[in-house]
């Protein structure tokens, strides 16, 4: 059984989903949203985000930890200044606690759940509730991306364990 920690990350609401896999399948641990002060400085809210985040990893006690790459084709470059620091602090916690972090591009998530990289959010949505046993959907969207997150990594992994040794280089 391994424990996977998705995570969305945001300056204003950052999504959190925590899955345990087995050969039975996927079961939801924990899922919610660290939300940091957004009229707090840019310091303090990373300081927000981070002992969130460690609280979140501290009681999950995940073996892996994945998170959103960031998107190279941003049209707003400062957004994405802005997310590069929401994910350093992401990445700060996760290393400090001895957990690997590992990242996902959007595209691939999509491609892991539902096997298209174009696939809409209710699409993506519609297969975390069906993969998790979920009766409703999970809120706000940035938790059911954590959650699509940690369930296509789980996939990645079992692609790559199937992989010859050569193939992971």
């Amino acid at each position: 059984m391994i424990r996977i920690l998705g995570i969305d990350p945001g300056l204003r609401t950052t999504g959190y989903g925590a899955i345990s896999c087995s050969e039975r399948g996927a079961a939801l641990i924990e899922a919610g949203t660290v939300e940091p002060d957004s009229a707090s400085p840019l310091a303090i809210r990373l300081r927000q985000l981070h002992d969130g985040i460690c609280e979140v990893v501290e009681c999950v006690r995940p073996d892996v930890i994945v998170i959103e790459e960031l998107y190279s084709t941003y049209r707003n470059p400062g957004a994405a200044l802005m997310m590069a620091h929401a994910r350093g602090v992401l990445c700060l916690a996760g290393a400090e606690h001895g957990v690997p972090v590992r990242t996902l591009a959007h595209s691939l998530v999509k491609r892991a759940l539902v096997g298209a990289g174009d696939a809409g959010k209710d699409r993506v949505n519609r297969m975390v509730m069906a993969a998790l046993h979920l009766e409703s959907s999970p809120h706000p969207n940035d938790v059911s991306d954590a959650l699509a997150l940690a369930l296509a990594l789980h996939n990645v992994r079992e692609h790559e364990a199937r992989l010859p040794a050569t193939a992971h280089r």
